[in-house]
């Protein structure tokens, strides 16, 4: 079962505009990004997908297959979807998000396992939230099933605890930019409309969730830190400098 990794990198970002070819330790985002798909376990294929012909030259300069995809399209998950239709050789197909450039290889194979051997045919990770992120509603949080499947996601904090202190509140989780699909499931959410939830939330899973489909939540021992505007690519790159030392 092949598997293919794509990587959304929209240049007209509204917050950060640039941001795929944005430099980090010296490199784009976007090559971040594509190494750490590359050195996945179980991954078989890597290709960005663009609607910007920078993104593109940049990508073929540092040796990254990209393909040009539509303007139009509303999400990450559309343009993925128009690069699986083009490659029927893969049977599971990843999006991986331009903006995850320090995501770890490890998630990214525990995404691909999940899909080869659980039974699924949408997995995602998530990982243990720290309390200081609870609140932050740029940090998406998940209430999964005892099976381990996705009930909700939000950006408030979940689930709300009437009674406990915040101090022994252990069971948040946040959810982590990636997207695993069993092909033909990819390309059926992809036809979906915007649901209401999805539109409330500012989060497209909730489309999926709420027209019936599972999504499998894969825990994991760690989050990466995403990049959203210049300060936070200024933050990652502090940290890696000090984690260099």
């Amino acid at each position: 079962m092949k598997s293919l990794a794509v990587i959304p990198a929209r240049f007209a970002s509204t917050r950060f505009p640039g941001k795929p070819l944005a430099l980090l330790a010296g490199k784009p985002v976007v090559q971040h990004v594509w190494e750490r798909c590359r050195g996945a376990a179980g991954v078989d294929q890597v290709i960005v997908a663009t609607e910007d012909e920078r993104i593109c030259r940049a990508c073929h300069a540092f040796g990254a297959p990209c393909e040009m995809t539509s303007a139009d399209h509303r999400s990450g998950t559309d343009r993925v979807a128009e690069v699986a239709g083009r490659h029927p050789e893969y049977e599971i197909v990843l999006n991986v998000q331009g903006d995850e450039p320090a995501i770890a290889e490890q998630t990214i194979a525990a995404v691909v396992a999940a899909l080869r051997e659980g039974g699924c045919t949408i997995a995602t990770p998530v990982a243990p939230a720290p309390l200081d992120d609870v609140a932050n509603p740029n940090v998406v949080k998940v209430v999964v099933s005892l099976a381990g499947d996705a009930l909700y996601f939000s950006r408030a904090p979940i689930p709300f605890h009437r009674d406990r202190p915040a101090s022994t509140r252990p069971e948040y989780l946040r959810h982590l930019g990636l997207y695993g699909f069993r092909r033909e499931a990819l390309l059926r959410v992809a036809q979906l409309p915007p649901s209401p939830l999805e539109t409330a939330e500012s989060l497209e899973q909730l489309r999926w969730l709420q027209a019936g489909w599972t999504i499998r939540c894969v825990t994991v021992a760690t989050f990466s830190a995403g990049v959203d505007t210049p300060e936070d690519l200024k933050a990652l790159e502090k940290s890696w400098r000090g984690a260099s030392r």
